[in-house]
């Protein structure tokens, strides 16, 4: 059984009633849920706790990492994303939702600002399957339609992506790379788009199925980490 641990800063549910109404277990306990759901061994792990809960422990039996944030990139602490760098360099999956394209993590493993254009507005947004033979999008039609939510838009400043799962319009004109897979050493990244914290995104199923289908996607492999540094020949080498 998969491992999954679904990080959430936790910022907006104490603050805004809106928020703690739309999740009431908060955005971290929604996604649990219906991962346990689906058959992982889900937990989670918040900002305010210790080493925010990301100790070596948690990290260590963790297979795929789900991370949400927003109001606190600045909070995180250097070390703990130096800690969770390393896990997804020797194979731990990583799904950067939402906001958490301006997580330190995200950036750091993209190396780039990663902004973009923003707006709250109510916008309808559309997200087209752009790689329908892709596992991540198995189940899903030609696109998932919602009725609200916030838009970002283009130029998103990440490197190419691998493979481009999704692909967003609104309904005021933007369009905006929604689903993006990344290989970083040993590890697999999947950046999905939709989530603001103020509309019940997490709570629709096609959403629910893509997260799904990302955390399997995103499992590691059983393989080594490569060994890098001086090597010795594999044969004798032939002195000239």
């Amino acid at each position: 059984m998969l491992n999954v641990t679904v990080w959430n800063e936790n910022r907006h549910e104490k603050r805004n009633p809106k928020v703690s109404e739309i999740y009431p277990n908060g955005i971290h306990g929604t996604i649990a849920g219906f991962l346990a759901e689906a058959g992982f061994q889900a937990g989670t792990a918040t900002l305010d706790e210790p080493e925010h809960g990301l100790t070596d422990e948690v990290l260590n039996r963790t297979d795929v990492l789900v991370w949400w944030g927003h109001l606190a990139h600045g909070d995180v602490k250097d070390e703990i994303v130096e800690k969770v760098k390393r896990r997804v360099l020797n194979g731990m999956g990583l799904i950067v939702l939402h906001s958490g394209h301006f997580s330190k993590i995200f950036k750091s493993l993209m190396g780039t600002s990663c902004d973009l254009k923003w707006r709250e507005a109510d916008d309808r947004e559309r997200l087209w399957v752009a790689a329908p033979g892709h596992p991540i999008a198995e189940g899903i039609g030609e696109y998932i339609e919602l009725e609200k939510e916030e838009m970002y838009g283009e130029h998103f400043d990440i490197p190419a992506p691998d493979e481009l799962v999704f692909i967003s319009w609104f309904e005021g004109g933007e369009v905006f790379r929604s689903g993006c897979t990344y290989s970083r050493g040993n590890g697999k990244i999947f950046y999905f788009r939709p989530g603001h914290e103020t509309y019940p995104t997490y709570h629709n199923k096609e959403i629910q199925r893509v997260i799904v289908n990302a955390v399997k996607w995103a499992q590691p492999a059983n393989r080594a980490y490569p060994v890098y540094g001086n090597a010795k020949p594999l044969e004798p080498i032939s002195a000239k």
